[in-house]
């Protein structure tokens, strides 16, 4: 059985609130429980995720498991030495310099001075920040206060390392530095803990995920699964907005999606798509468009139809796609009706949930059709 690094039990943590803003020696502040008896096991070389929505508890967990701060009941037992990275700032003295800094954020954590000493050189190339190093941190961005934590922290030889939206800030190119030192450090054998809103991240460097809501254990897992899981409950928390536009005679209902045979759509498989729409007027020239959009609000694809002439009545367009080239996920479906000139006449944000599920498997965003031969070339 494999050794536990970090073991959490029964761990609440809450803290005093005034609703109002207001502080007074006769005015009772209000607790709020930001964890509620939550227990979990990390075992040794494993790269735990923690996703959930804001005020859901994540830092707070994070900051108990760096001994920031300590809970009011539950044990929280850790085996071995912990580096984090938890705030912008955190563990860095304005006054002092880069320099100066990362002798005490390592010294904060027991990190022997002379194997600072061995490992600058690594953490001054991995930050990039040589330019910098010997200003003040307090004129240093914030990118700037990341990119010198995340060196400190994923340079020294720590057996855990946590980390809290360490890949929210930052330049893409120190992104992706990121991600691969982080998967180098899960290769190792070393703990990882992961907070982060970037799902597709979490996705690729985690084994498991824990899903927190309202401070309480609302799911634990693989992480494709409690991903799935948090995007469906995000989804049905959030309104959609239908926006029929005074004049254009024009209403969007509603969309629906059947796959092959009747079947849940999957990757690969065909894919029906329905968009039902009134109209008090006639009108030519007018355009369909389904737009499916990222969990991140980028949108991923649309389907847009030719132009067509609409008579007054109910009635809908269909879509028929050979094959949903898109993976495994849960999308949210906007919907439009437009001349071809471009004016809006309707619609329809965040008009449903589109979940897909799995069909032909591959890596990636995409399923690309394709065959392939074998070829020998002639002498």
């Amino acid at each position: 059985m494999a050794a536990v690094d970090i073991a959490v039990r029964n761990v609440s943590k809450s803290y005093r609130a005034h609703r109002d803003g207001r502080r007074s020696l006769f005015r009772r502040a209000e607790r709020i429980r930001a964890l509620k008896e939550i227990s979990f096991d990390v075992q040794r070389g494993e790269a735990l995720g923690i996703v959930g929505p804001n005020g859901s508890g994540k830092t707070t967990l994070i900051k108990l498991l760096a001994r920031i701060t300590s809970p009011d009941s539950g044990d929280i037992t850790i085996t071995g030495r912990l580096m984090s990275l938890v705030e912008v700032g955190a563990g860095f003295h304005p006054e002092l310099s880069g320099r100066e800094n990362v002798f005490l954020n390592a010294a904060i954590f027991g990190v022997p001075v002379t194997e600072v000493h061995e490992r600058f050189d690594h953490i001054l190339e991995f930050s990039g920040l040589a330019d910098f190093i010997d200003a003040p941190v307090k004129t240093y961005s914030s990118g700037m206060f990341v990119r010198l934590g995340f060196a400190i922290a994923s340079q020294l030889d720590a057996d855990i390392l946590l980390l809290d939206e360490v890949l929210a800030v930052g330049d893409l190119t120190f992104q992706a530095r990121c991600i691969d030192r982080i998967e180098e450090i899960r290769r190792s054998g070393r703990t990882i803990l992961l907070v982060s809103h970037d799902l597709a991240a979490v996705e690729r460097l985690c084994d498991r995920v824990l899903l927190l809501t309202s401070g309480e254990m609302a799911g634990e897992g693989s992480p494709r699964d409690m991903i799935e899981k948090y995007q469906v409950s995000a989804t049905k928390r959030i309104p959609n907005s239908n926006l029929n536009f005074e004049g254009s005679g024009i209403t969007l209902h509603g969309v629906s999606f059947v796959g092959h045979d009747g079947t849940q759509p999957r990757t690969g498989a065909s894919l029906t798509v329905r968009v039902s729409y009134d109209s008090d007027v006639s009108i030519d020239d007018v355009v369909f468009t389904v737009s499916f959009i990222w969990p991140s609000g980028y949108i991923c694809t649309e389907l847009v139809s030719p132009p067509a002439a609409l008579a007054p009545g109910r009635g809908h367009v269909v879509f028929d796609c050979p094959i949903l080239a898109i993976q495994r996920g849960l999308y949210t479906i906007d919907l439009a009706i437009t001349t071809v000139s471009g004016r809006v006449l309707a619609k329809r944000i965040r008009a449903a949930p589109f979940r897909v599920d799995p069909g032909l498997i591959v890596q990636g965003d995409f399923y690309m059709t394709h065959s392939a031969r074998l070829e020998r070339d002639e002498n």
